[in-house]
């Protein structure tokens, strides 16, 4: 029996769709072949996603054990979590470790390994963290990374053996970094990735609106353009702000932990409200430093709302003094605070040309001096790099800031504030022996 003719359309076989979907130029840099490879990619292209996808195929493929190090332990965490998700979509059965302590450090460990025992371990990065392994390398945000020329040295001989393969990416801050050296070294492969580039090759963002409302040009063309900026005109360069990073401090406050915190705590406050944050800034006093503590963060929250949060942080024991911005919309907040805790304990400051002066020259001194402590955050290098110093042709001091990274300077401020709360150490007193003191009496007493 014959069959009947049918003028129905023959179906086409729908494509099966890609396990990770990725836009060119990660596909070229996950396929790319080159042992040593750089790249500076705008920020949110996708950097840390296609490199920790990148550096688990490439363990799969040559069975070497694969090295994270992330500027801080909270992007540590973050990479790890994508590079577990990447083998979740890839159907990889994996075991997971985040509890482990890196040898005579206190900084967490996290591993992930595959069947083929291949290890990733993801380490906040530290010269000390960097040494001891063998295996492949991915330097995360390496413009970020503290003390990152010894961070190099510790970390290049891990590639010495089995013809080790080293990836770093990251958005520039600044030239005078190795990282931005790295640009110029003709034994990398180089990869360079603009917004409008990534925007070209399929990203769906609208530039003009990222551009319009990140409102600082020069920030823009740093994050986003990927230009390297000298800095010779910065209050505060990103060099000077990355030798007082410490990649062990939390940035969020442990208020239980503080309760029970042994030494005195200062506290910095600035107050905003819709177009700016309010900042606590938390530090512990220890000898000549000044250790921060935790950064809490409120926008677009009733005056109530901000009392209370605030209130949680001046009742802890170790508090010795807080300085408030009492200017404007700080008024209100600073009022409360002194009448609940007195003003023996809580400064009301309200900012003028003289009193900036002296917070912004006091808080450069410490950065120069790297005695003051922060979380590896890249909201806090932008923030205090943004605060730009002029001089009026009277003489006058002048400290301004744009509104990028959603703050006014508004962590400069809250740091310089916690510091002056701090205040300064007394020198030892010293006594110089003399004769005795002899008085003469003369006339009528």
């Amino acid at each position: 029996m014959s069959k009947k003719p049918t003028n129905a359309t023959p179906r086409i076989a729908a494509q099966p769709k890609p396990l990770i979907p990725l836009l060119p130029y990660q596909q070229a840099d996950v396929k790319s072949a080159a042992r040593l490879r750089w790249c500076c990619w705008s920020r949110q292209s996708g950097k840390s996603f296609t490199k920790s996808l990148r550096r688990i195929i490439r363990g799969l493929e040559r069975g070497r054990n694969q090295i994270f190090l992330s500027a801080g332990e909270r992007q540590s965490y973050e990479l790890m979590q994508k590079a577990r998700r990447h083998c979740q979509a890839l159907k990889v059965a994996t075991d997971y470790y985040d509890r482990r302590k890196f040898a005579g450090t206190s900084f967490k460990r996290l591993e992930i390994i595959l069947p083929n025992k291949v290890r990733i371990i993801g380490l906040p990065a530290n010269p000390m963290t960097a040494r001891g392994f063998t295996g492949d390398v991915l330097l995360d945000e390496f413009a970020m990374h503290a003390d990152d020329r010894e961070i190099w040295a510790a970390m290049f001989p891990t590639l010495l053996r089995g013809q080790g393969e080293l990836d770093v990416c990251s958005t520039p801050k600044g030239i005078k970094n190795v990282f931005a050296k790295l640009r110029d070294n003709e034994m990398f492969s180089h990869s360079k990735v603009t917004l409008p580039d990534a925007i070209a090759d399929g990203l769906e963002v609208d530039y003009e609106q990222v551009r319009r409302a990140m409102g600082d040009e020069q920030l823009f063309r740093q994050e986003f353009l990927c230009e390297f900026l000298d800095e010779a005109t910065a209050f505060l360069t990103y060099e000077m702000i990355a030798r007082c990073e410490d990649p062990t401090l939390a940035y969020a406050p442990d208020l239980e932990r503080l309760r029970s915190h042994r030494g005195d705590l200062a506290v910095g406050i600035d107050i905003g409200r819709r177009r700016d944050l309010t900042v606590v800034w938390i530090v512990a006093v220890e000898g000549d430093h000044r250790i921060t503590r935790g950064i809490l963060e409120m926008h677009n929250e009733s005056f109530r709302s901000q009392y209370d949060r605030i209130r949680e942080v001046l009742e802890l024991p170790a508090v010795r003094r807080c300085c408030i911005d009492a200017g404007g919309l700080g008024m209100q907040l600073a009022e409360s605070a002194q009448e609940d805790f007195g003003d023996h304990r809580v400064e009301a400051c309200t900012f003028s040309p003289l009193l900036k002066q002296e917070l912004a020259g006091r808080l450069r001194l410490a950065v120069e001096e790297a005695t003051i402590r922060i979380p590896v955050e890249e909201s806090i290098r932008n923030d205090w790099h943004s605060v730009e110093r002029s001089v009026s042709t009277t003489g006058v001091e002048r400290y301004t800031a744009s509104r990028s990274e959603g703050s006014h300077a508004d962590r400069f401020w809250s740091a310089a504030l916690a510091l002056r709360a701090a205040g300064t150490r007394a020198g030892r007193v010293e006594m110089l022996p003399g004769r005795a003191l002899h008085c003469a009496r003369r006339g009528t007493w």
